[in-house]
C-alpha cells in the first residue's frame, strides 16, 4: 500500500487502521495486521498531565478566619459523604473520583471538607 489510505487517529495504523501495538525496544512499532513499519511520530504526543490543588496550611488558616461569624451553611463542591475531617472534625466531606494509575486498580478518591475545605485523597 502507498500513502495514507485512512484518516487515522493517533496510536492507529495509518495504512490499514488497525490498532498499533506498544513502541518496540529501537522506538519504531510494526503493525501486526499490514506488516508497515512507523517510527515513534506514529503515536504523537499521547501524555496526560494532571493537575491537581491542595490548600497549604496558610490557606487554611486564611479561610477558617474569613468563615467566622457568617452564620451560614458551608457549600459542598460536589457529591457528598459522611467522612470526618482530620482538622475540624467536622462530619461532612464532598468528594470526587478519577482514575490516575492503571486501569486494573481502584480510582483515586479526593475528598474535600464542607467546613474548613481541607483536601486529602485515598487510593481504593
Amino acid at each position: 500500500m502507498s500513502g495514507k489510505t485512512f484518516q487515522n487517529e493517533l496510536g492507529f495504523c495509518p495504512e490499514c487502521g488497525a490498532i498499533l501495538p506498544l513502541l518496540g525496544d529501537k522506538g519504531g512499532v510494526k503493525c501486526y495486521t499490514c506488516k508497515q513499519e512507523f517510527g515513534p511520530e506514529v503515536f504523537g504526543d499521547m501524555r496526560t498531565q494532571y493537575v491537581i490543588h491542595f490548600n497549604s496550611p496558610s490557606d487554611l488558616s486564611k479561610l477558617k478566619r474569613s468563615k467566622r461569624g457568617k452564620g451560614k451553611a458551608p457549600e459542598a463542591e460536589g457529591p457528598t459523604v459522611e467522612r470526618q475531617c482530620p482538622v475540624c472534625k467536622n462530619t461532612t466531606m464532598s468528594y470526587a473520583t478519577l482514575q490516575l494509575r492503571s486501569a486494573d486498580e481502584g480510582q483515586t478518591v479526593f475528598y474535600t471538607c464542607t467546613k474548613c475545605k481541607y483536601k486529602e485523597n485515598e487510593n481504593s
